[in-house]
């Protein structure tokens, strides 16, 4: 079936995946019909998975049903704090089951979620609690440690709430233990339902603040909505619907709810919209670890029979080239996925040559508040450069550098977006939402173009382009040529300065356990593949992965310091 016979099949009147067109902020936009109105409601919902298992974190196994009594009381705690609708809660802490608990009962009031990059500096943390205007603080011990010297600086936060503290607590520090218990305790929590202004949640309410992973000045808070996230119920479930057409199979009835190892940090869109909503709405069970290890990860999949995991493309990569690897039975894994930074195709085809696991792949931002497109399955095999296409809810297009001429099939430029999932703006920004926002669009910044299908093809971030003597390399291409080496596992491409062309090309890779390769032999493969212009000048290599931030983007500042000094 094509791509337009699924979607007229799926979205047909009175299919689960019928959309509609309403009036956001003045732009008329499709939406997911059935999506529900906010995520109170879903929280409600959640309840009816009853005794299946929702979060495991290391002998921690919290239920459904014991989580909803956790969010329920937490909620009314909340409230009586004196919390309501459009107050601002920040939360710093790492992949917990206090996470999910503080998000859902903060937006189950009408209340603004703001979680905070738990990889943050105290100092990078204070910003982001006083620029959200922040009222709580509800942080883990490690978080509670670091940002201990700097409560004096956050005048607008009230009190702050300190879940597994390491040391005993003074001044405004309180155990958050002390309103609901421990996690383990919520199951003999008391018959309550959620506070009465759950009801009153509409929509475009604002939900939750994400903060932007830029690497120059300080971020920006994206103003998401409950629409926002919970379109990602429905993405996620069309995706795998045309999946299933796509190869000739009928897709289930209802979600069926599987058992996912998550490694992708809460505070990122990813994980808290694109892949929490819908774990949810499916009654999916969620192991939780610590920290990324390869080694760990295994095990975890071994135990506890996990369907599906991913995050990034490095953490593919890992999975695949760990020589360990033999030792333990993934035979469970069904899907890899991952998103935030662009993968080789030579990983899409070992994943499934060598796990028997399905590749997915997507595209979204924090402005997105998660997936606009969505690539999975022998889609995925057959066009492993692209990002998919856009879900039938959201719309793209490519447009020149003057921001007003559109460009045609096959021809690069900045990729614009529009849908339901796209977020109301910049926290009070206006000059940076109207830069960024313009009648329901949002310039991403990223170098695109599309097939006559209606594929996405990311080409590289506008800011990352290489030009060398007036050609164009985008960088993405030549990373996917090292990739393809058998011994590269990590690989990104920087511009170095040059006097007469401008600047020119120089690689930073990363060689597998055991693996060697020179300098002169990926250049002698890259040039085997690509025009002489884009082989690099210069090959440094590294002893870990690269540097990424939570998001899973390579930190290319950091990579281009390594040949400061030297010019091409």
């Amino acid at each position: 079936m094509s791509l337009a016979q699924v979607e007229a099949l799926l979205t047909a009147p009175g299919q689960r995946f019928e959309y509609e067109t309403v009036d956001i902020r003045g732009v008329p936009t499709r939406v997911w019909k059935q999506a529900p109105a906010s995520l109170a409601l879903l929280t409600m919902f959640s309840r009816s998975h009853g005794a299946r298992e929702f979060l495991i974190h290391e002998d921690e196994r919290i239920t459904y049903d014991a989580h909803f009594r956790g969010v329920a009381h937490l909620a009314h705690k909340l409230v009586g704090m004196g919390i309501g609708r459009g107050d601002r809660v920040a939360l710093a802490m790492r992949n917990l089951p206090e996470w999910t608990q503080v998000f859902f009962a903060v937006t189950a009031i009408g209340a603004v979620a703001v979680p905070l990059n738990a990889w943050w500096t105290g100092g990078e943390l204070e910003y982001g609690v006083n620029d959200s205007g922040a009222k709580l603080l509800i942080v883990d011990g490690e978080r509670h440690l670091r940002l201990a010297s700097h409560y004096p600086a956050m005048p607008a936060v009230e009190r702050v709430l300190v879940t597994r503290a390491k040391a005993p607590l003074e001044g405004k520090a309180e155990p958050f233990e002390a309103l609901v218990g421990v996690p383990t305790d919520w199951a003999t929590l008391g018959e309550l339902a959620l506070p009465e202004i759950a009801m009153t949640i509409q929509p475009d309410d604002d939900v939750a603040i994400f903060y932007t992973s830029g690497t120059t000045g300080h971020p920006k808070g994206a103003i998401g909505t409950h629409r926002n996230m919970l379109s990602n119920i429905f993405t996620a479930g069309y995706a795998t619907a045309r999946m299933m057409l796509r190869r000739g199979e009928m897709p289930p009835p209802a979600p069926e709810p599987k058992t996912s190892l998550i490694v992708i940090p809460f505070f990122h869109v990813t994980a808290c919209s694109a892949f929490l909503m819908g774990n949810v709405a499916a009654g999916g069970t969620i192991v939780l670890m610590r920290k990324w290890d390869t080694i760990e990860a295994y095990k975890l999949i071994e135990r506890e029979r996990i369907h599906a995991t991913g995050g990034v493309p490095t953490i593919a990569w890992q999975l695949l080239e760990h020589p360990d690897r033999a030792h333990y039975d993934l035979s469970s894994l069904e899907t890899i996925s991952y998103g935030g930074a662009p993968s080789a195709p030579e990983l899409v085809r070992r994943i499934y040559e060598e796990f028997g696991a399905l590749p997915g792949n997507g595209w979204g931002m924090t402005e997105t508040m998660a997936t606009v497109t969505s690539h999975q399955g022998e889609d995925y095999l057959n066009r492993p450069d692209s990002c998919g296409p856009p879900v039938p809810v959201a719309e793209l297009k490519i447009m020149a550098p003057d921001g007003e001429t559109e460009l045609g099939v096959g021809e690069v430029g900045e990729l614009w977006a529009r849908g339901p999932m796209i977020v109301k703006g910049y926290w009070e920004k206006p000059e940076a939402t109207a830069e960024t926002f313009i009648d329901g669009w949002v310039r991403t910044g990223d170098l695109a173009k599309l097939d006559d299908e209606g594929f996405c093809y990311i080409v590289d971030r506008a800011k990352d382009i290489i030009i060398r003597g007036g050609e164009n390399i985008y960088s993405i291409e030549v990373e996917n040529v090292l990739y393809a080496h058998p011994a590269v596992t990590d690989a990104a491409l920087v511009g170095v300065p040059h006097r007469i062309l401008g600047e020119e090309p120089a690689a930073v890779v990363h060689l597998c356990p055991g693996c060697e390769a020179s300098e002169a032999e990926l250049q002698a493969w890259v040039g085997k593949h690509l025009a002489g212009f884009k082989v690099p000048v210069a090959v440094k290599f590294v002893d870990s992965v690269l540097p990424r931030n939570a998001n899973g983007k390579i930190l290319k500042k950091e990579l281009r310091a390594m040949f400061e000094g030297v010019e091409a």
